[in-house]
């Protein structure tokens, strides 16, 4: 099934939350924090011209509503719950 937002809203697939932490550390499922980040997947025709399918985002911790389509899950979220979009940088700039 393929859905599109409606009414300025955001679809982003999340990122899956580490299993280790930098020091070494494996996390049980129980002990993982929610993802805040993912990659957008589909944009509505009336939201903003910022984001594309393909940005990686940072959104709100508690921003926007969990949805599951076919099995896989996803954050149906408001522009203004988007913190962040990563961006390639070609060179430092001096």
């Amino acid at each position: 099934m393929e859905i599109e937002p409606i009414n300025g809203q955001i679809l982003v697939k999340p990122l899956e939350a580490p299993h280790k932490t930098p020091g070494g550390i494996h996390l049980p499922d129980s002990a993982r924090e929610d993802p805040q980040e993912g990659e957008v997947v589909a944009v509505a025709e009336d939201a903003s011209e910022e984001v594309a399918v393909g940005d990686r985002v940072i959104y709100r911790q508690l921003g926007g509503n969990e949805i599951s389509v076919d099995g896989e899950d996803y954050v149906l979220l408001a522009f203004d719950d988007l913190l962040v979009k990563y961006v390639a940088a070609d060179e430092i700039p001096e």
